[in-house]
């Protein structure tokens, strides 16, 4: 029973290999981080790269891990500050895809890993002699001031135009807060989540046939 349960299972393993298909994706990012404490967050233009991996698991159902390179961020402004936050990250989408036709649906769990962040505007650069907030404007590296984890989820559509190219579109959103700035505390601490809307091109090599 063991032996056939072991052959089961790699019979299944390489015919999802026959039929995986490699590819590359790109496109824009529509990027925000959701504040609080007063602040108004806008939605700012970057970009994504990446590679991914689709492996065909039963019928119209497959599996796409995703490994991809994401500028995202946002302005955020108050009565005190204005300012743009662009944040790197390598992300890694591992989402299930259902295909009808030329339509697929995607959704899933990403792990994002911070790379380097930058700032640049007017945000509070520290202290006055007398203990007050003092606001400059200026453009400084910012990584310290995000935590390096982030993790969302990812839903998308998108529509199948040849064997090897397709469009798609995803929301991802962050479920947790990525704001670590060491100089505010309690209620001054604003609550960042990322949210990226994504719009894109993926080319695949294969036709993901056996």
């Amino acid at each position: 029973m063991k032996k056939l349960l072991i052959i089961g299972f790699l019979s299944l393993f390489f015919a999802s290999l026959a039929q995986a298909q490699f590819g590359i994706k790109g496109g824009l990012n529509v990027a925000e981080l959701t504040g609080s404490d007063g602040q108004s967050a806008t939605y700012m233009p970057f970009y994504h790269v990446g590679v991914f991996y689709q492996a065909n698991i039963l019928g119209p159902l497959s599996i796409q891990p995703e490994v991809q390179y994401s500028l995202q961020g946002g302005n955020l402004k108050s009565a005190y500050t204005n300012y743009d936050s662009q944040l790197h990250y390598l992300t890694v989408p591992l989402l299930a895809k259902l295909t009808v036709g030329p339509v697929f649906v995607e959704a899933g769990p990403q792990f994002g890993l911070l790379l380097s962040a930058n700032q640049s505007g007017k945000y509070q650069i520290g202290f006055t002699a007398d203990g007050m907030p003092a606001y400059g404007n200026e453009s400084r590296p910012a990584t310290s001031e995000f935590k390096r984890g982030d993790f969302s989820v990812v839903g998308g559509v998108g529509l199948k135009l040849a064997s090897t190219f397709s469009l798609g579109g995803r929301l991802v959103a962050g479920l947790n807060d990525v704001n670590d700035a060491k100089n505010l505390t309690g209620v001054n601490d604003p609550r960042l989540q990322n949210r990226v809307f994504q719009v894109y091109a993926a080319f695949q090599f294969g036709d993901g046939k056996k």
